[in-house]
């Protein structure tokens, strides 16, 4: 007798999916940081193979990598990110650059110039330029032509602090056409889409003020980007519910007419502790690998229903040495410690 795998179980009873999501993606910027460890990886059967065989085996189309300027190590500069897409693109995966502009981590709480960089907004804009029209360029000559290029991460504060803070929403506006022309320009043939990257996609006030101030400054257009990527993570706020974003992303793509993904977002296998009460809406939701199932089917069913959604992106499911992925929940991977996937990951066969 043939029994059913333990994927087709977790899958079974989810409803039939209308569309499928253009970008189906991970970000797997900590792989080489992962083998430079020791760390291998396997499929559901327990056979080794190279982590972009298994992503596209499970479905996964497009990876996003984070890019730093200066990294003390190394990590995460571009040639590690030349040698990452390379990688990519030799099985088929689109590329999805995520220029942070600094020389570590930017998000929220952080957006530190990079070392070197000027601080007054006519040289910090002209720097900003040649650095994107740089390394755009760089791709270009490695045989990588991104499809995606994010012009910040997270940057609802801002970017390129101080000078980029939202105290100065025309510094802001200047920054991002700066960006966005450094791609235009350069070599990149075809030309990727642009986006712009914000967190706490389910705060519809958030996004809206945001896009208001940047783009009532006149300088940066709304030619010059085609896609709003958001994060939405469920363990931050018990505000951050899926209702929640389905309205703001419906009325992000009824104001502006963009593209709409979910870009960073990931859920737990266990999380006995959690900080924060989660949205009543995910509540019924297991913290299991069926779980990751229904959570990202639930999500994709969000971008789905919106006019121009078309992309969602797991953060880091393969970084295994940092399973919590910056929660209070100890693991949110789609890897088990040791390197086997667990079967949530062919989720994205069926988004």
């Amino acid at each position: 007798m043939l029994l059913p795998s333990l994927s087709t179980l977790l899958l079974a009873g989810l409803p039939a999916v209308n569309a499928a999501i253009t970008y189906k993606g991970v970000d797997w910027s900590s792989l080489l940081v992962e083998e430079r460890a020791g760390m291998s990886f396997k499929d559901v059967n327990g056979n080794t193979k190279p982590l972009e065989r298994i992503l596209v085996e499970n479905g996964v189309n497009t990876v996003r990598q984070r890019v730093w300027v200066n990294p003390s190590n190394g990590e995460y500069n571009m040639d590690y990110n030349i040698q990452l897409a390379r990688r990519a693109k030799a099985v088929g995966l689109g590329v999805y650059i995520d220029f942070h502009y600094s020389d570590t981590w930017a998000d929220p709480g952080k957006q530190g110039i990079p070392s070197g960089w000027p601080t007054d907004i006519d040289n910090l804009s002209w720097k900003l330029y040649n650095y994107t029209l740089e390394s755009c360029n760089r791709f270009q000559d490695a045989g990588i032509q991104p499809t995606i290029i994010s012009i910040g991460n997270e940057i609802t504060p801002g970017l390129l602090w101080p000078t980029g803070r939202t105290n100065n929403w025309g510094n802001i506006a200047r920054l991002l056409r700066s960006a966005s022309w450094g791609i235009k320009d350069s070599r990149l043939n075809p030309k990727p889409k642009i986006m712009i990257h914000l967190d706490n996609g389910w705060n519809w006030n958030t996004q809206n003020n945001w896009y208001t101030n940047v783009l009532r400054q006149g300088t940066f257009e709304s030619s010059d980007y085609d896609i709003m990527g958001v994060s939405f993570y469920p363990f931050y706020s018990e505000a951050a519910s899926l209702s929640a974003l389905k309205t703001s992303l419906t009325n992000m793509a009824n104001t502006w007419g963009k593209e709409i993904q979910v870009v960073e977002t990931n859920w737990p296998v266990q999380c006995p502790n959690p900080r924060y009460q989660f949205p009543a809406d995910v509540r019924s939701i297991p913290f299991s690998e069926a779980g990751q199932v229904q959570y990202v089917t639930k999500v994709a069913d969000v971008v789905r229903s919106v006019n121009r959604g078309n992309g969602l992106f797991y953060w880091e499911p393969a970084w295994l040495n940092n399973a919590a992925l910056g929660s209070s929940c100890p693991e949110n991977t789609m890897f088990a410690w040791g390197g086997r996937a667990r079967s949530s990951i062919s989720v994205f066969q069926r988004i």
